[in-house]
């Protein structure tokens, strides 16, 4: 016969994570961190994009061809996009199986809210 195990515990949010006190007494905290290696790498194609968008400024300054503009101005919307999804996928792999585990739905609904705004 299996024995059931229930464990109450309380989400105290807060900027930088939350903290759970479980019925026990026992207190832990979650925090919204990133792997420093991932954030180089967004940080590193955000500096791409700042780098090509300061391009097509330049470009505008000194009356170049719109239509190579516009060719510059959609390459960089679409590195801007990339670095997006990139983000997406990775807040899905480590944030959200984090907030599902924890039963945290109000994470859920914010990532849900801000999927919607970047789509």
């Amino acid at each position: 016969m299996s024995e059931e195990h229930v464990h109450l515990h309380t989400h105290v949010h807060a900027e930088d994570g939350h903290t759970h006190t479980h019925d026990d007494g026992h207190t832990h905290v979650h925090g919204h961190f990133h792997s420093p290696e991932e954030k180089k790498r967004q940080i590193n194609r955000l500096s791409r994009v700042i780098g090509h968008l300061n391009h097509v400024k330049g470009m505008i300054e000194r009356d170049e061809d719109c239509a190579e503009v516009l060719i510059q101005l959609s390459a960089a919307k679409s590195a801007l996009n990339g670095l997006g999804r990139q983000i997406i996928s990775e807040h899905i792999t480590h944030c959200v199986s984090h907030a599902v585990e924890d039963g945290d739905t109000k994470a859920l609904e914010e990532f849900q809210e801000a999927i919607k705004k970047f789509i």
